[in-house]
């Protein structure tokens, strides 16, 4: 056990327990969107990355599901 949980009292440690608890339960996308709250970065490039593609499907350089599996 790290000494950080030896010096917390009983009530933070229920606390942390709980939000253990709780960060188990959540969904896959609830995961996701916790992810990208803490880490507002992560947002950002996803916004970049939407306004490429976006660019990129304007100009045709983007393949459609159709041209993907052509044999």
């Amino acid at each position: 056990m790290s000494s950080a949980l030896k010096e917390m009292d009983r009530a933070e440690l229920v606390n942390l327990e709980r939000l253990a608890q709780l960060l188990k339960g959540l969904s896959p996308a609830e995961l996701e969107t916790l992810e990208l709250l803490l880490q507002p970065e992560l947002a950002t490039e996803l916004k970049q990355r939407r306004r490429r593609a976006a660019a990129e499907l304007k100009e045709g350089k983007t393949l459609y599901k159709a041209e993907l599996f052509v044999d």
